[in-house]
């Protein structure tokens, strides 16, 4: 269960608006202190909402043994949502805007960042996806114990911000080696960050479905 939730996180980390972001901050005037209130926003928000979303899964009883259908029944609902997305985020017309210029309230809260401002950034970036609540959907229709399941939980919230404490640990160790790929990387992601994310909802998609189908058949 820890494995296949983790995997799913893993694909939940995969996110081009994290790590601009990570790269802003990292470029900002007081760069350690603006990145770790960002890892500190992004940290609480995946905390809570997975744990609301583990009690909200649990609640309705989707790991008992009897609901066996309706477990899997929502992995494959939920992995069709993912692909639908996917689709539409691949036909939606795409915008152009200057790559030197990105636009929204993310990045007007990140351009002169303080504590707070970095905290509020996290927060918004790390509202839960589909990918993470794919992975939070393992963890609560598992059987596993309180202990397995708390594990799995840090393990999905670990992976979940990656892109933002391993920048940070990176900056720490080499500021100016860093700093320079995070400029380069960036510049990549700006140009092929839809492309990567059509990618990302797909697998995650088709996995889900995989594993909902799978199991119903196993249900028959």
């Amino acid at each position: 269960m820890v494995l296949e939730a983790a995997g799913l996180a893993l694909l939940a980390a995969v996110s081009p608006m994290a790590l601009l972001v990570s790269g802003v901050f990292l470029g900002s005037a007081r760069p350690k202190v603006a990145a770790a209130s960002y890892l500190a926003g992004a940290v609480v928000m995946s905390l809570i909402m997975g744990l609301v979303l583990l009690a909200v899964l649990r609640g309705v009883d989707l790991n008992r043994p009897d609901h066996h259908a309706p477990r899997y029944g929502f992995r494959l609902g939920l992995g069709l949502v993912l692909i639908v997305a996917g689709a539409v985020v691949a036909v939606r017309k795409k915008n152009d805007p200057n790559p030197s210029k990105p636009d929204g309230i993310i990045f007007r809260l990140a351009e002169r960042p303080t504590p707070l401002s970095a905290f509020i950034v996290g927060v918004l970036v790390f509202a839960p996806g589909a990918s993470f609540l794919a992975a939070v959907q393992v963890i609560a229709t598992s059987r596993a114990s309180f202990d397995l399941t708390a594990i799995a939980v840090v393990v999905v919230v670990a992976i979940n911000a990656t892109l933002v404490w391993l920048p940070l640990l990176l900056y720490v160790a080499a500021p100016r080696a860093t700093g320079r790929r995070l400029v380069a990387f960036n510049g990549w992601l700006r140009v092929n960050g839809r492309t990567l994310l059509i990618w990302v909802l797909a697998v995650v998609g088709a996995i889900m479905v995989g594993n909902g189908i799978y199991g119903l058949a196993l249900n028959r």
